[in-house]
């Protein structure tokens, strides 16, 4: 069956491919091929229906030949209403309505999802008229023999059926698949499922065979002039072999069918514990086994969804506070953290939005912003956010630090070595402070932000005009030199005292000591 899409009306199921139809006759027919000559061998043969009959010969000659002629006109026949039955429609013209188009789509579905049934009924009614013929013609002859003849037919068609039909439903689950990748099963319908299959399975392929054994044990008893001990063994034995047969037949065919849905799930499933989170799984099952399948790829979708969303909500609030948030019932409010904090500003972003359009304006931010964002994830910091052509870096929230005043004095010295360069994208100035702040998620329930709230904020904001008149650019308070670990605090040296606005006390400011033979990262 082919498939395609047509525009805005969804997917056009087309018939059924002409490969798959032939494997599938081709699979029908020699499973009843061989089905019928068997219940010829049991019934002519194997048991004593020939001891039963005074005209042995004419007996013979009259089932041989209408088992002959039969079998090719309910093959030809079989064939022909089996091919008209589970013939999709042809769907409908460009200039047909869309109730045309959906009673096609329907119908489509119906004729693809219920073919296996329906190639079933094609092959169960010749078996139950070639019960009622056979019977016919061996009542002339034995009542006995008729009964005999008869139930050999009912059973041996009953299993052959049930083989054809589980070839048939594994056959055609490429072209169910198609029909269910645009519309998956979301509930169950009046097709057989994994409980119907079981014990179906069991019941054609064990217990049918079985019955057979027992119907002849029955008929040992009841006609003992006929059942040597001899001839009864043969006919268990022979009926034995044929139950081991067709019940490992029809169990072996029955359990890929079950089983193929769920490993496909567990193959995917193990994709997305590896991280793949586009594994899909083809939906081929209508019962609950394409439930299962069709649940697997919404959860898929759901996890991509989830994964997307995270991805952008890391992107403009932080992986750290992303994860964070994720991980926990986010709260208003904050608790003091001991962090260190960077703040960094264009030197002249006014006249350069003066002089230069807007497009190369936000080119410039963009590629500064690269540099910032680059240097202080390599140094485990977090970009709280951006302020115009200024960017507030925070080391020791919201995760712990082991020394954050050293790892944002060090991301200082670095980005001012990379903005110094000859291709920097801007200059800018850098102020590093550090100390007790408050952080946590500030605002109201309906819109809050994680920040930090502090004087070492404010101290690294009023550094940064500093540092745009010092030859480095670069400007930290003794706060910051004075809680970083030695081997970062001896790169730095006092270059100046002054008192910054708003702020009672004065503030010793601190540069990196010049070559401090420290390659930018």
């Amino acid at each position: 069956m082919r498939s395609t899409p047509t525009g805005g009306r969804g997917t056009v199921h087309r018939d059924f491919r002409p490969a798959t139809k032939a494997l599938v006759g081709a699979l029908v027919v020699v499973s009843n091929v061989v089905g019928a000559a068997i219940v010829l061998a049991l019934a002519g043969y194997v048991l004593p229906t020939q001891s039963l009959v005074a005209d042995l010969e004419d007996a013979l000659d009259r089932n041989l030949v209408a088992f002959g002629v039969y079998l090719a006109v309910a093959v030809v026949v079989g064939l022909a209403w089996g091919y008209a039955w589970v013939r999709v429609p042809t769907p409908p013209g460009p200039g047909d309505d869309e109730d045309a188009w959906r009673r096609h789509r329907d119908l489509a579905r119906r004729v693809v999802l219920g073919a296996p049934m329906r190639i079933t009924v094609v092959q169960a009614v010749p078996w139950v008229l070639a019960v009622l013929l056979f019977v016919t013609i061996n009542a002339r002859f034995s009542v006995t023999v008729a009964l005999t003849v008869g139930c050999v037919v009912a059973l041996g068609g009953m299993a052959t059926v049930a083989v054809a039909h589980r070839l048939a439903e594994l056959t055609l689950r490429g072209e169910v698949a198609r029909v269910l990748a645009e519309d998956p099963p979301n509930r169950l319908g009046l097709l057989p499922g994994v409980v119907a299959r079981s014990l179906g399975a069991w019941l054609l392929g064990t217990g049918v065979p079985l019955l057979g054994i027992a119907l002849a044990a029955a008929a040992s008893l009841l006609f003992r002039d006929y059942y040597t001990v001899t001839r009864l063994g043969i006919v268990v034995l022979v009926l034995a072999v044929v139950a081991l047969a067709v019940g490992f037949l029809l169990t072996a065919l029955t359990s890929t069918s079950m089983s193929r849905p769920v490993m496909a799930v567990r193959r995917a499933l193990r994709r997305v514990q590896d991280g793949d989170l586009e594994a899909q799984v083809e939906v081929s099952d209508p019962t609950e086994l394409g439930m299962l399948q069709a649940g697997f790829n919404e959860m898929a979708a759901g996890l991509r969804e989830r994964d997307r969303v995270r991805e952008l909500f890391g992107r403009h609030v932080g992986q750290e506070v992303a994860r964070a948030a994720l991980a926990e019932e986010i709260e208003l409010g904050g608790e003091v953290r001991e962090v260190a904090v960077l703040f960094v500003d264009i030197v002249g972003s006014t006249r350069m939005a003066f002089d230069r359009p807007p497009q190369e304006v936000v080119a410039v931010l963009n590629a500064f912003f690269g540099e910032v964002v680059d240097v202080v994830e390599t140094h485990q910091g977090w970009i709280n956010k951006f302020e115009g052509d200024a960017a507030l870096a925070v080391f020791g929230a919201p995760d712990d630090q082991a020394d954050p005043a050293a790892a944002a004095l060090a991301a200082a010295r670095v980005l001012a070595q990379r903005l110094a360069a000859d291709d920097s994208p801007a200059t800018a100035g850098i102020g590093v402070s550090a100390g007790p702040a408050v952080a946590g998620n500030i605002g109201d329930a309906r819109r809050y932000e994680y920040t930090v709230i502090g004087d070492p904020v404010n101290e690294a904001a009023r550094l940064c005009d500093v540092a745009k008149g010092l030859p480095g650019g670069v400007a930290a308070s003794d706060a910051a030199t004075s809680r970083a670990g030695s081997d970062e605090a001896r790169r730095w040296c006092e270059v100046d005292v002054v008192r910054l606005r708003g702020r009672q006390r004065v503030t010793h400011v601190h540069a990196p000591e010049p070559d401090t033979g420290e390659a930018p990262r």
